[in-house]
């Protein structure tokens, strides 16, 4: 039994319990292949509640802050994360961003499915930000479809991301796969990451119901 397979088995029923999620779309998902899973970032509790309600193991991103604390938080936070998928990148480095796209590039052509937050980062207030072009450049290199997703009711239980997260009833609602195989070979054309980028992010719009910010997330937190 794999360590994904056990953490489902053992946590599963107990974040059922606990957050009582509601999961729509999940038979959108492809069964096999490569597949990117592109959504919204509310609270330090989706990463943890994405990977549990999908029935592929999803691989994803993370800070390598998660795998590295001190004492027993420390080491069960690195078991856990490990164990459902994340891969630890040093994202504030210079080479960050690239480590971050390559990764996601390994795991797709492994026919794996990859999750990331476009946004880049939680979002401070609630709404949706602008998606970074990282997740455009994945689709196009690899011909991974996009499934759009949207966590809703995750930043209720745990606001700001700190702190324990509270019992309450969550959504986690997918969309519909989306193709991006007309702009092969464009990878590098930025009007068309653009594009793509925002094709996605108009999804996960419409998936979650937040009020769009044409603003990156960071800059926002900045202000």
């Amino acid at each position: 039994m794999s360590r994904f397979t056990f953490l489902k088995a053992v946590l599963g029923p107990l974040m059922r319990l606990m957050f009582r999620p509601q999961v729509e779309g999940a038979e959108r998902i492809p069964g096999s292949g490569p597949v990117i899973l592109a959504g919204n970032h509310l609270t330090f509790i989706d990463s943890m509640i994405l990977p549990l309600v999908c029935d592929r193991q999803v691989v994803f991103i993370g800070k390598d802050e998660y795998v590295t604390g001190k004492g027993l938080k420390g080491r069960l936070m690195a078991w856990f994360f490990t164990g459902v998928g994340m891969i630890p990148v040093d994202r504030d480095g210079g080479h960050g961003g690239v480590a971050a796209l390559m990764t996601g590039r390994r795991v797709l052509e492994e026919g794996r499915m990859f999750g990331i937050y476009p946004e880049g980062t939680r979002s401070p207030d609630g709404r949706l930000y602008r998606g970074r072009t990282g997740i455009a450049r994945l689709t196009l290199m690899t011909g991974a479809p996009v499934v759009p997703f949207a966590m809703i009711g995750t930043d209720r239980l745990q606001p700001g991301g700190k702190g324990l997260p509270r019992p309450g009833r969550v959504t986690v609602r997918f969309g519909e796969p989306l193709e991006f195989t007309r702009y092969e070979g464009m990878d590098r054309d930025r009007f068309v990451l653009r594009a793509v980028t925002d094709e996605v992010m108009s999804e996960v719009m419409r998936l979650s119901g937040q009020e769009y910010v044409d603003m990156y997330a960071t800059k926002a937190k900045a202000a």
